[in-house]
């Protein structure tokens, strides 16, 4: 059959069907921008151009989709052009078959956000995610699956896996999420840090099939971007990219023709109950980044940019806090932290205003000694830029390079984007510091606290609970970690009234014991290996008596080879019954009863459901386990990040609005580290071994104030506070505060621009300080003396109070008499 189409009409035609076919995978409309991601041994190359990737890790679930605009927005005002998240799947997947895709598990909507900021995606699927995450992302239901090994050979984790991970890369291809469909991902991972525990599985023919099977399967998926494996060195499969992890990776050499990648730049550290908190210098952290890309690197990634909140239960790993601030770029709120956020924001823009140099130009080295050289990238147009680092940490250097004399501190990298003058040092912080106070608001005043006990009579006998066994099961399996509580009862029948110690052998992180009803005791183990044996004294009656013993976890572990075999709760036991002459009891085979959870728990009391009668007596019972508390409060007025301040209380749950805002143990007091008494950016940082540094919060509450995101509350209206207090706490002494930056303080030298900023709206109220000789050894909020500037004084207090933020030249004026050869002023202010 003949085309009746005229001739005319022919290219109108051929361009209505081009627009189609670009609509068809350019993000489903005209005039969206196709991307192709590809590689070389330099870079990656998007859209044939060599590119440096300067990304930030923000987990979509430990913020909330009201916060991620923002969020995003930070971390490209920070100098950032790509967001990495990883992909959470006991989140996404908690019972087989029924996901979840919404609050903060919204990922569709996460990125999203990402893509109308203008900016790229790091996919990480995994499905392992580690991330101190319960369980490293894991599903507990997953141990019930016969023949389950989890990340080895096996057909039933490699079906639930793949399973998981087509779901996810079919989501993005539906709604174009990647780079040649018109999205922001260039990159995808599968697994994640498999070849730092592949030599110590129990089989290694296994986990090498394992490990090429998950390379094969994700190709197989036909992204059109290249896929990644983090910490994959020795048993690399082929079509994945390789990449690093680690404080420092500028050492880091790929296999074969390959870019480096830096897919976990640690920010920080994670933080325990146990612990104090961890902080990373910012000089140590841009150094880091200078060394990486003065040694050929080109993508590098903040792990993490955004650390947030651990909201929920499955969001923390064994005894890790409900914050995971990480010390981080932008904190547990969202809030700037300064100095760091501005100090790597400065570096950011000169690497990109280098990029030309650094993964086109051609790279020479001078070493001066083996910590001390001198790095230049030259393009065939002539122009160059350099970098000079020293990495001693005790000795600043003079280094003559192409005619000129430059003082490089120790253990920092000199940035020279011409090659002739120094325009950033990573030991020269020219950002103010910002010191976030929490403030008490005015809604904590006159809470009333209403009252619920926990309903522990239906568990202290045999009759709930359908499950019955006559061993001691394991935790994790027989309750699939639907909570962190697991019953276990039983009973036996005595010929008379006989005092017993009870002894119990368990591999819980905590365990109740109630002898016919009545607590006879508590304990909880260790951080660490979480093994003890618990012990009380128990009476028997005549006849029939009940041993009841809740044996409760704080997260599962989430990290080592086999870690999902670690046990949990009372599995095997033995519990016995013992005399004083020694003689025991052995109950270990008997008849046992479990029960999954709380009652609180199955009936929901945390959505305050209007059926429930509350108590609200003159007195709240205080110090008194297993207890629900509640009360309503106004939400506090403007825009800074609310805290609920938990001090008063023990160990449980806390809830707004029926969102669970995480674990706390306002009762664990952080231990004394040597870390907590010295500090210097200088030096390799390490968070093991004994030798932390830069540590603070030593003999304080591991944590005692807790986020509660104003997509939370309810704007200008009432509000409902939940508690469920498991080991017994007094609710009259929380409060509730707001996060706002208070002293700020910056140290410029002679030509350096002076600025000082409030955030969400705070204005400077005073200039407190504008001195020489502060620079060294002392803390922003507490700085006095010193060589006063009055020039600087006034020209700062003209200048700043009643602003939002300011900046101000030092110019000569600002040396007083006296003050000569100073050389550093400090300028401190009160928002």
């Amino acid at each position: 059959m003949r085309d009746s189409t005229s001739t005319m009409e022919r290219p109108a035609l051929a361009m209505a069907v081009a627009m189609l076919v670009l609509a068809s995978v350019c993000g489903g409309f005209p005039g969206a921008s196709c991307t192709k991601v590809s590689y070389d041994d330099r870079a990656l190359l998007i859209d044939g151009e060599r590119r440096i990737i300067l990304s930030g890790s923000i987990h979509y679930p430990r913020s909330t989709p009201e916060m991620w605009p923002d969020l995003i927005q930070k971390a490209k005002d920070g100098g950032l052009n790509t967001i990495e998240t990883y992909v959470f799947w006991n989140g996404h997947e908690p019972r087989p078959r029924e996901y979840n895709f919404e609050g903060n598990y919204d990922i569709m909507r996460f990125f999203s956000e990402v893509q109308k900021a203008g900016m790229y995606a790091i996919l990480r699927i995994g499905p392992y995610v580690c991330a101190e995450w319960n369980y490293g992302g894991l599903p507990a239901w997953l141990r019930k699956i016969p023949g389950m090994q989890f990340r080895l050979h096996n057909e039933p984790f490699e079906r639930e896996m793949e399973t998981f991970t087509k779901l996810i890369v079919n989501m993005m291809k539906d709604a174009n999420m990647f780079a040649d469909q018109g999205g922001p991902i260039i990159l995808a991972q599968i697994e994640n840090e498999y070849g730092n525990i592949q030599g110590s599985l129990p089989d290694q023919e296994s986990a090498t099939k394992y490990i090429h099977w998950c390379a094969e399967m994700a190709n197989n998926q036909n992204v059109s971007v290249p896929w990644i494996m983090c910490q994959q060195s020795n048993d690399l499969p082929p079509n994945v990219l390789e990449t690093c992890n680690g404080f420092y990776c500028h050492d880091f050499k790929p296999k074969g023709n390959m870019p480096k990648m830096w897919t976990e730049n640690w920010t920080g550290w994670f933080k325990s109950w146990d612990k104090p908190d961890y902080h990373r210098p910012a000089e140590d952290v841009a150094y880091a980044v200078a060394m990486f890309f003065q040694n050929r690197g080109s993508v590098q990634n903040y792990y993490m940019y955004h650390g947030g909140t651990n909201f929920g239960r499955t969001s923390g790993g064994p005894y890790i806090t409900t914050s995971y601030d990480y010390d981080a770029p932008l904190d547990e709120y969202g809030n700037i932290s300064q100095p760091k956020y501005g100090h790597l924001k400065q570096l950011h823009a000169l690497l990109t205003s280098m990029e030309k140099h650094l993964v086109y130009g051609q790279q020479n080295e001078t070493s001066f000694d083996d910590k001390v050289k001198a790095t230049k990238y030259t393009l065939d147009d002539g122009s160059s830029a350099c970098f000079i680092s020293n990495s001693h940490d005790n000795k600043d250097v003079n280094v003559t390079f192409e005619g000129s004399v430059y003082q490089v501190p120790a253990w920092s990298v000199s940035v020279l984007p011409d090659c002739k003058t120094v325009a950033y040092n990573t030991a020269k912080v020219k950002t103010q510091t910002s010191v976030m106070v929490k403030k008490e608001s005015a809604v904590s005043q006159g809470l009333k606290w209403f009252w619920l006990p926990e309903l522990l009579e239906p568990f202290r006998t045999e009759r709930t609970g359908s499950l019955r066994s006559n061993e001691l099961l394991e935790q994790i399996v027989t309750g699939a970690d639907e909570s962190d509580y697991l019953w276990y009862k039983t009973s036996l029948t005595s010929g008379a009234a006989e005092e017993f110690t009870l002894y119990v052998n368990t591999t819980g992180h905590e365990l109740y014991a109630f002898v016919n009803g009545k607590l006879a005791g508590y304990q909880h183990s260790a951080n660490g290996p979480y093994l003890f044996q618990f012990q009380a004294p128990a009476k028997l009656k005549a006849g029939k008596n009940y041993i009841s013993l809740l044996s409760a976890t704080v997260g599962l572990k989430n990290y080592g080879a086999s870690f999902e075999l670690m046990p949990a709760g009372i599995v095997g036991g033995p519990v016995k019954l013992v005399r004083a002459d020694g003689s025991a009891i052995d109950l270990s085979h008997n008849t046992w009863t479990y029960k999954t959870g709380l009652y609180g728990e199955s009936i929901q009391i945390h959505l305050d459901r209007p059926d429930l009668e509350w108590t609200f007596p003159r007195t709240v019972p205080v110090n008194r386990p297993f207890s629900w508390y509640k009360a309503i409060f106004h939400t506090p007025a403007g825009e800074a990040a609310v805290v609920v301040d938990l001090a008063g209380m023990n160990k449980g749950v806390v809830y707004v609005n029926g969102h669970n805002l995480g674990r706390y143990w306002t009762s664990y007091i952080a231990g004394d580290m040597d870390g907590c008494h010295r500090c210097d950016y200088r030096g390799e940082y390490k968070t093991w071994a004994n030798e932390e540094k830069c540590l603070t919060g030593c003999h304080e509450i591991g944590q005692r104030f807790y986020h509660v995101p104003r997509s939370f509350l309810n704007a200008g209206g009432l509000n409902t506070i939940v508690l469920f207090e498991e080991a017994g706490g007094d609710p009259a002494k929380v409060n509730f505060r707001t996060v706002a930056v208070g002293p700020v303080c910056v140290d410029a030298e002679k030509g350096d621009a002076i600025t000082l900023s409030c955030a969400r709206g705070g204005t400077i109220s005073s200039i407190d300080v504008a001195s020489f000789g502060l620079a060294k050894g002392g803390q922003c909020g507490a700085y006095k003396g010193g060589c006063e500037s009055k020039a600087a004084m006034e020209a700062l207090s003209a200048a700043c109070v009643g602003k939002e933020s300011c900046t101000v030249s030092y110019t000569d004026d600002f040396v007083s008499s006296g003050c000569e050869g100073s050389g550093v002023l400090t300028a401190q202010a009160t928002c």
